[in-house]
């Protein structure tokens, strides 16, 4: 994809750079809203070699690890991702040891339902019995796969295109291309049924990262399940964004107002997918979350934690006052793709 901007990727490094200042800034904890904040520092350290960025997630890690970090569950496996890059930058034993933690969770102690998907966990509580929830794939599905590409793990990878393959199977609305947000494997409902943006984030996301992740991806059947599903799932997301960039928390809902992390974590799936159709929805996102970052870095219009809502009505009054860790991480991962990208096309 050739990405034209007004805005240079040195600019667009130093509002990220903002972003990335605004996030250390925040009370955090070793859970999924960190998890995806620094993500999101993590994929700006990979585009620009900044290094700065590598020492304070060390030094904040660190600093966690010897307070005492908490039991796993789904939610809590998003924080690997900051594990894998200071393992694959330092080659620490303690970050490793870590990672094969969460992945020995996820593997024997994680709760699982029909073909071995994993159950969406937020608390050592059995929360929500038997569901499927897109959440699960950046939390624990994606994680899976880059630890299994690192370690050179086919099981690890074969898991994670498994939960891919099943969340797509029941999660993904056919007629409409769209993803539901979660699914009740006991009830056999998607419960309210609702298109939920920051859900369609998730799945777009991963799925174009694994896309592009694993080597020789053709030689692993899922992987064309999740290319024709990315395909689909993106040609119907890009008719509903709205004029100012954004797409509405509700996609389907056309009164929906617009929110900010489901914009950056779709936008960003649209530039690692490289469809040059798909430049000008870029484009446009960019300028629609670019006016919704402050000058000290903090990402505004984020909705809150979500659960599978009964209504409509119940996604649109989640409460959007208040940065949120997923809103700097997914803005994060979205700019460190645009700047990847203007740097290495012409």
């Amino acid at each position: 994809m050739k990405l034209k901007f007004d805005t240079t990727a040195n600019d667009l490094g130093q509002i990220a750079g903002r972003v990335a200042d605004y996030t250390f800034g925040m009370d955090l904890t070793w859970d999924w809203p960190g998890g995806v904040a620094f993500y999101g520092v993590s994929r700006l350290f990979e585009v620009t070699g900044e290094r700065a960025y590598l020492e304070r997630m060390a030094a904040w890690c660190d600093e966690y690890i010897d307070a005492g970090i908490p039991g796993w569950t789904v939610n809590t496996c998003a924080m690997g991702h900051i594990l894998l890059t200071l393992y694959d930058q330092t080659n620490d034993q303690k970050y490793l040891d870590l990672i094969l933690s969460k992945v020995g969770y996820l593997e024997n102690k994680a709760l699982r339902f029909g073909d071995r998907v994993l159950q969406h966990t937020v608390s050592s509580n059995n929360d929500f019995p038997e569901q499927y929830w897109a959440d699960t794939l950046f939390m624990a599905a994606y994680f899976l796969l880059r630890v299994g590409v690192k370690l050179k793990e086919k099981r690890l990878i074969d898991d994670a295109l498994h939960q891919f393959f099943w969340h797509i199977n029941f999660l993904q609305d056919e007629e409409k291309g769209l993803w539901y947000h979660g699914y009740n494997h006991i009830n056999k409902d998607h419960m309210s049924g609702i298109h939920w943006a920051r859900a369609n984030a998730w799945a777009a996301y991963t799925m174009s990262r694994a896309a592009r992740l694993v080597p020789e991806g053709y030689l692993y059947p899922p992987m064309m399940h999740i290319w024709s599903s990315l395909r689909d799932q993106l040609a119907a997301i890009k008719k509903l964004q709205k004029e100012d960039g954004l797409w509405g928390t509700v996609l389907d809902y056309r009164v929906a107002y617009g929110e900010v992390s489901a914009t950056a974590g779709i936008a960003a799936a649209m530039v690692m997918q490289g469809n040059p159709l798909h430049a000008k929805y870029v484009r446009k996102a960019l300028d629609g979350i670019l006016a919704n970052i402050t000058e000290n870095g903090r990402v505004v219009n984020v909705s809150g934690g979500t659960a599978v809502m009964n209504d409509i009505e119940g996604y649109l009054r989640i409460d959007r006052k208040w940065a949120q860790g997923w809103g700097q991480g997914l803005t994060l991962a979205f700019l460190a793709a645009v700047i990847e990208t203007a740097e290495t096309e012409e």
